[in-house]
């Protein structure tokens, strides 16, 4: 231990290159460490971006590539007993325009929608879909009915 100013001066000086030496190195460490992270965060955003541009690809191949396009178009159940309700249910992709046949109610574009329906014969279902170009697509489903 140091027992005057001096000594504590002559102590400093001998001991401040070596710590010098470790605080640069500290800095080097940490500034590796940052660098290393970017890179990696750097390579994972563009991994998850990639992986967003593609799902976004395979959802508008699904949804009808921007064309007029009935999704889905079926009656559940498909066989009832008179008196039953059936549910039909649809989905329709770009679509300004759509309508069922039969006296179902009036229906709006939807991707994903049911409507209640209680025929008291077997019938057959016909929805139409259109879009703002003229374009028009149609398809059928039977219910039956014991």
């Amino acid at each position: 231990m140091p027992d005057s100013p001096q000594q504590s001066y002559q102590l400093i000086r001998k001991l401040l290159p070596y710590t010098t030496v470790a605080a640069v190195l500290a800095l080097i460490y940490m500034g590796f460490v940052f660098y290393s992270r970017a890179q990696q965060n750097r390579a994972l955003q563009q991994e998850a971006d990639q992986k967003s541009v593609e799902q976004a690809r395979k959802t508008y191949e699904l949804y009808g590539s921007g064309q007029l396009k009935i999704l889905m178009f079926y009656a559940t159940p498909a066989t009832i007993t008179r008196g039953q309700t059936a549910q039909l249910c649809y989905g329709v992709a770009n679509a300004t325009l759509v309508k069922i046949d039969q006296g179902v109610e009036q229906i709006k574009p939807s991707l994903n929608h049911c409507v209640p329906t209680k025929p008291t014969h077997p019938t057959t279902y016909t929805i139409s879909a259109s879009d703002d170009k003229g374009h028009q697509v149609t398809q059928s489903i039977d219910v039956a009915v014991r």
